[in-house]
């Protein structure tokens, strides 16, 4: 899972940084998890399908393909990724067959587009932080609310 999220979060609006900018800063983020590099082109549109997925508005969805590789590792099957990209969606396959692809989302506020894994136990979080992205929102709403009543 922790994979999953942090491929998702090698974007970061609020503080306007991108890990798949460019090559080196890839390179870093591949080494730093001890994967395979992959190509830098493939890894964005990959982190956009994915997000797209999730509801990020920012986001286009699309079809991708990718080889996996599945062995017998102590008697049982595991699916595992060639590189980077690769291992990254077959976390993600793995999550999707569990039924836990779904708590993943996207936080719905515009300076955030966070991607959060929803631990609630009937999956209704909205917010990546109830204290910093739920609290500016609900902030906002009262404001508005204040203003147009008074």
């Amino acid at each position: 899972m922790r994979l999953v999220l942090d491929f998702l979060n090698t974007i970061d609006i609020e503080q306007g940084s991108d890990d798949l900018q460019t090559e080196a800063s890839w390179l870093a983020w591949t080494r730093a998890r001890q994967l395979r590099e992959s190509n830098l082109v493939h890894a964005r549109a990959v982190r956009d399908a994915l997000r797209a997925t999730l509801g990020d508005p920012g986001s286009n969805p699309s079809e991708l393909a990718e080889p996996l590789h599945v062995s017998l590792v102590a008697g049982l099957p595991t699916l595992t990724g060639l590189d980077a990209v690769g291992s990254v969606l077959a976390a993600a396959a793995r999550l999707a067959v569990l039924g836990e692809w779904e708590r993943f989302k996207i936080c719905p506020a515009d300076t955030c587009h966070w991607a959060f894994f929803d631990r609630s136990r009937n999956r209704s979080r909205t917010w990546c932080s109830m204290q910093v992205c739920g609290n500016r929102e609900k902030a906002r709403a009262w404001r508005e609310r204040a203003r147009a009543t008074g």
